[in-house]
C-alpha cells in the first residue's frame, strides 16, 4: 500500500506529569523500536506545567533526537494542547494518547495494522476503565448518549482522545481553529473511514487525574454547545408550552371571576411567578453560553501560546 518508509508522531499532552515521565519514557524506549516499518517522532506538548515536567522533558529532548517538546506560555488546556501537538507533527500518521500510561503504547500497533489497512481514524474504545470511580464511568456513559441524541454526528461510547489518524484527517482538523475544543467531537465531524479498536484502560501510573468534577461538566458542556442547537430548541418548546399552560390558566381565572367564585391565590401566584422565573433565567443561560462562545470565536485570538521548543 504503501510505497516509502512513513513517519508516525506520537503526541502527548502533559501538565504537570513529573510523577510519569520516567516511568513512560522507559516504556517508550521498549515500545518505538517495535514500530519496524516507520520513521517515529514524539512530541510531548507542556501545557504550563508548575512542576519540573518541562525541565525533565527538554533533558530528555537533548539527548533524544526524535523527541520534540513544545511549552506553552501558560495552561490552555488539555484540548488545546492535543490540538497544537497535532499541528506541529510531521508525520504521515498522527496517534493522540495521554502521558499517564493509561492509554498503552503498544495498542499503536495494532492501529497502524487498521490504517494499512485503508482506516483514516482508529480510536480505541475503553472495554473497562481501572482505577476510575462508579461515578465517573457512569456520568461518561450518560454523557455520550445525551450528547448522540441531541447533536447530528455520532461520537462513539466510551471512547476518549486517544486515537491514530491519517494525514488527510489531521490536514482536515488544522482548518477548523474553533476556540472551545473538542477534539474527538471534531475527529467525528470531519468524516473518513473510522473504525474502533478495544482495550483494557489502565489506572494511572502515577499523580492525580487532571479532569475533576468541574473540569468534567466543562468539558461535557463543551461538547454539547459546540455539536448541538437542541437546548436552544428545547428551551424554545418549553417556553411554548408554558405559555400555552399560561394562556389556558388566564382562560380558567377570567372564567372565574365572571362567575364571582374566589379563592386565595397567593401560593398559586407565587408558584407560578417561581417557576417561570426560573425557566427565563435557564432559558437566558443557554442563550449566553452560545453567545458567549460566538464573543470568545469573534476575537480571533490564536489558540496558544509557545514559550519554548526543544528538538524542532
Amino acid at each position: 500500500m504503501h510505497d516509502k518508509k512513513q513517519t508516525v508522531s506520537l503526541v502527548f499532552p502533559v501538565f504537570n506529569e513529573e510523577a510519569c515521565i520516567h516511568q513512560l519514557w522507559q516504556r517508550l524506549e521498549l515500545f518505538v523500536p517495535t514500530i519496524a516499518n516507520y520513521a517515529v517522532e514524539i512530541i510531548m506538548v507542556d501545557d504550563g506545567s508548575t512542576d519540573r515536567s518541562f525541565e525533565l522533558l527538554a533533558q530528555l529532548a537533548g539527548q533524544v533526537p526524535y523527541l520534540k517538546v513544545i511549552r506553552f506560555s501558560r495552561n490552555f488546556g488539555h484540548q488545546i494542547a492535543i490540538t497544537a501537538g497535532v499541528d506541529r507533527a510531521s508525520g504521515d500518521v498522527v496517534v493522540v494518547m495521554d502521558a499517564d500510561l493509561q492509554d498503552p503504547p503498544e495498542l499503536v500497533l495494532d492501529m497502524l495494522t487498521h490504517y494499512e489497512n485503508g482506516a483514516d481514524v482508529v480510536y480505541a474504545v475503553r472495554r473497562s476503565r481501572l482505577g476510575e470511580t462508579p461515578f465517573k464511568k457512569k456520568s461518561a456513559t450518560a454523557f455520550y448518549r445525551i450528547l448522540n441524541r441531541l447533536s447530528n454526528i455520532s461520537i462513539p461510547h466510551d471512547t476518549g482522545d486517544f486515537r491514530l489518524m491519517s494525514r488527510r484527517v489531521v490536514d482536515a482538523l488544522g482548518t477548523l481553529r474553533e476556540s472551545e475544543r473538542f477534539v474527538r467531537g471534531l475527529v467525528s465531524w470531519v468524516g473518513f473511514k473510522q473504525v474502533p479498536i478495544y482495550f483494557d484502560r489502565d489506572p494511572r501510573v502515577a499523580g492525580d487525574t487532571k479532569y475533576p468534577l468541574r473540569k468534567m461538566v466543562t468539558f461535557a458542556l463543551n461538547g454539547l454547545v459546540s455539536f448541538s442547537t437542541s437546548p436552544l430548541r428545547c428551551a424554545s418548546w418549553v417556553g411554548f408550552g408554558l405559555s400555552v399552560m399560561a394562556g389556558v390558566y388566564i382562560c380558567v381565572v377570567i372564567g372565574l371571576w365572571l362567575t364571582h367564585h374566589t379563592f386565595p391565590g397567593y401560593a398559586s401566584l407565587m408558584v407560578a411567578i417561581l417557576m417561570l422565573g426560573g425557566i427565563q433565567l435557564m432559558t437566558i443561560g443557554i442563550l449566553g453560553e452560545y453567545i458567549g462562545r460566538m464573543f470568545m470565536q469573534t476575537k480571533n485570538r490564536p489558540l496558544y501560546i509557545v514559550q519554548d521548543e526543544v528538538g524542532f
